[in-house]
Formats: C-alpha cells, sequence, structure tokens
C-alpha cells in the first residue's frame, strides 16, 4: 500500500469485481473495512486485508450519518457496489436508487474527512459509436445502467475536489474469470461446451475488449492508492471479436464444431466495437 494509505473502506467486495479488489488489497497488505449487504458476512473469509466488517441491509438506503460513522478514520474509499443482476441491470430502475445512494454516501465519507474517493465506472458511460474509447470520448450513455453510472461520475468529479478529496473513477470493460455468473457469456458457453451440447451463437464480428476480472480488480487497486484522479479505463486494450473469443475457449474442450455461428440474429441495436484505450 502507499505509505500515507493506512485504511481503506470497500464496499462490493463481495461481488464479481469487488472480490478481486479485495484479493489485491490483501496481496498488498491493506486495511480493509468491508461494507456487505446482510447476511453475506461469511463470504469475506479469506481475505487477510479485511480487518472488520461493517453490514447492512440496504446500503444505497443508509443514510448520510449512517455513512459518516462507517468511514471514520478511512483514509479511501473504494466504492464497488452496484446493481448488477445480469438481464436486468441495464434497463433497471434500481440505478436509480444506486446513484443517490452513492451520493448520499459520498457526503457522508466527506463529513468523516476522507481523503481519496474511488468509484467504479462502465465502459457503457462513453458514446460507443466511436468503437476506441478513451476517457477523453464524449459521454453518451444509451442505458440507465450507464446513465445512472455517468450521472454519478460527473456530480462527483466537479464536488469533491472542490471540498479537498481526491477522486479518481475506474470504467471497467467487458470482464471474465473467477466467480462470474452462469447467465454471463463465457460460462454460459464453457457449460454447454463442457456438456458437448452444440452453441448457437451469432456470426461473431463484434469486436470486444476482455480482460480477466483479477487483472481488472489489480488494475483497479493499482488506480486507487496512485495518485491519478478523473476517469480511467481498466481494460486490455486489445481487441478480440466474439468469435475469436469462442474458438478459443472451445479449444480448450476440443469443440469447434459445437460453435454454430450465424445460428442466432446479430442485434441490430449491438456495437460493432467497443475497445479501450489505457
Amino acid at each position: 500500500m502507499a505509505s500515507d494509505i493506512e485504511r481503506v473502506l470497500v464496499t462490493g467486495g463481495t461481488g464479481f469485481v469487488g472480490r478481486q479488489i479485495l484479493r489485491a488489497l490483501s496481496d498488498r497488505g491493506a486495511d480493509v473495512r468491508a461494507v456487505v449487504r446482510s447476511g453475506r458476512e461469511a463470504d469475506l473469509a479469506g481475505y487477510p486485508a479485511v480487518k472488520e466488517i461493517v453490514s447492512s441491509a440496504s446500503l444505497f438506503h443508509e443514510d448520510q450519518r449512517w455513512w459518516r460513522k462507517t468511514s471514520e478514520d478511512v483514509d479511501l474509499v473504494i466504492h464497488a457496489a452496484w446493481y448488477a443482476e445480469p438481464r436486468k441491470y441495464l434497463t433497471s430502475p434500481i440505478n436509480i436508487d444506486c446513484l443517490a445512494g452513492t451520493l448520499t454516501m459520498a457526503k457522508g465519507c466527506v463529513d468523516a474527512g476522507i481523503r481519496r474517493f474511488v468509484g467504479i465506472g462502465t465502459c457503457f458511460e462513453y458514446d460507443v459509436s466511436d468503437g476506441r474509447l478513451s476517457v477523453e470520448t464524449p459521454l453518451k450513455p444509451a442505458t440507465i445502467y450507464g446513465d445512472a453510472k455517468a450521472s454519478t461520475y460527473l456530480a462527483l468529479s466537479h464536488w469533491l475536489p472542490s471540498v479537498g478529496v481526491e477522486f479518481a473513477w475506474c470504467r471497467l470493460f467487458y470482464l471474465f474469470g473467477e466467480g462470474e455468473d452462469d447467465r454471463r457469456f463465457v460460462p454460459y458457453l464453457r457449460a454447454k461446451l463442457a456438456a458437448g451440447e452444440p452453441v448457437d451463437l451469432t456470426a461473431g464480428n463484434q469486436i470486444r475488449d476482455y480482460m480477466n476480472v483479477r487483472d481488472a480488480g489489480r488494475m483497479t487497486v493499482d488506480a486507487a492508492i496512485g495518485p491519478r484522479q478523473g476517469a480511467i479505463n481498466i481494460c486490455s486494450g486489445i481487441p478480440v471479436t466474439i468469435r475469436e473469443l469462442a474458438e478459443r475457449i472451445s479449444d480448450e474442450y476440443g469443440g469447434r464444431s459445437l460453435l454454430n455461428f450465424g445460428a442466432r440474429p446479430d442485434n441490430v441495436i449491438d456495437p460493432p466495437c467497443v475497445v479501450g484505450t489505457l
């Protein structure tokens, strides 16, 4: 850990990305206070960084005073919690709760005297029609999820520095790996191939920026404890087509013949290229 960072508050530590953030913090010998949903405390076993656990029935509905108390004696906040249920999160009104709850959280953290606040954003905040996305790419989200994330970023990027708090916003691109929900593309593909079942796919020409979630967690922690402020892309910067990705995975099972490209129609609103630049 950076020598001037003594205690870190982490939300969302039981999630897909949050677990890798805790792993990276543990590797760095951090002192973490983790905020988790009530009943999920046991999920944090095995992360040496977690020295203290604070439970909440619904952290996005806690008030400013609760967050002030919860973030006392904290130097750095890494806010990874957000609603992320596959097939629902892009259009769910719960994103509005996450937006409002995050702003309330930030106010409480400022009251407690934190020095740095790091939030987790998404590549879906950008105008993805640009294809190659840098932190200079204009914001033009197309979903309520992207809207809520971008609104959070814009509000905090103006306010936090004005009150003397450093602010960084880590925009995640496409992730795969340990702990991934079975409904997502890569686990679905692996399950079908492992069962020897055919997989109906689109033509697979979409170009994406995929990264192992463990690398994303490490990069996020590096950004969090570093000096950089503002938007930061957490990505590989390496383009890969969905077809190429599926073929690489299928080769682990000797199952290329099971891939039925073109069996499903292409999604006409699916952007043809989403690749980040570092």
